[in-house]
């Protein structure tokens, strides 16, 4: 992840935390662009599927919501208001539940958004990845920064595992066009999924999987993520939690 150059990393904070009462953990390095290859040839492949349904196209998800959730582990309920606005070819997302706000940056594929968050006026250091998974295992993922509206590209082709578990080559262009290779390890953790890119230096996130698609936030301890699914209606029918989380919590945010 090149751009992380950018980022450094911030003390524990519980994003959303009025709302949420959750922490989601995450640690951040800085990137550089080197790599060694990988022949390892026994990467496993994947059962074979269901036929896939054809993907969801994209719409404007721009405006304002009222939201409601539940917190992970049965942690209570919450409501906030929610203000998604586009910026190129990321969106911010902008809550409010009373005197607290929190905002943060997303991007969308196919139908499904994933968002990286912290508490505050601005989601400074945050990053968010939204990976499509292809039938051979392989992922396309898309990267936005908050505060930067061009996004980021990255594949990732797995050597070695099965199912989302394994080790990756990958491959991206930064916002600025700059190519960049490096590898990636995804382990299965609780409920969720850690990342750890390495291109030189590491980097670390962690994230939810919703079928063919996987939600990850990095940037920092203070962020946090949700994964949306935009249902037919425009409700935005969301997952978050943190790493250690036995059960995620959910969210739905309404246009008003």
């Amino acid at each position: 992840m090149k751009k992380l150059l950018k980022l450094t990393s911030f003390a524990i904070a519980l994003a959303l935390a009025a709302i949420f009462g959750v922490a989601c953990n995450f640690s951040v390095g800085t990137n550089s662009a080197t790599s060694t290859s990988n022949t390892n040839n026994s990467a496993s492949t994947p059962a074979a599927s269901p036929k896939a349904e054809a993907p969801k196209k994209d719409v404007d998800i721009a405006g304002k919501y009222d939201t409601t959730g539940t917190n992970p582990d049965g942690g209570g309920e919450y409501k906030a208001e929610l203000t998604v606005t586009k910026r190129d070819d990321v969106y911010q997302f902008s809550w409010v539940s009373g005197k607290n706000s929190y905002d943060g940056v997303g991007v969308m594929t196919d139908g499904e958004v994933a968002v990286s968050y912290t508490d505050g006026p601005n989601g400074k250091g945050c990053g968010v990845v939204l990976y499509k998974i292809a039938g051979d295992g392989s992922m396309n993922g898309k990267v936005g920064y908050w505060g930067t509206n061009t996004m980021e590209t990255e594949s990732a082709k797995r050597t070695s595992g099965s199912d989302l578990e394994g080790s990756y080559d990958i491959e991206g262009k930064n916002p600025e066009g700059k190519p960049y290779k490096g590898k990636l390890d995804v382990k299965k953790d609780g409920e969720g999924y850690s990342f750890k890119w390495s291109a030189g230096v590491e980097l670390t996130g962690f994230g939810i999987r919703a079928g063919e698609f996987v939600a990850v936030g990095f940037g920092g301890k203070q962020c946090s993520f949700v994964g949306y699914d935009v249902q037919d209606d425009g409700t935005l029918a969301g997952k978050w939690g943190g790493q250690g989380s036995t059960k995620f919590g959910t969210e739905t945010a309404k246009r008003k």
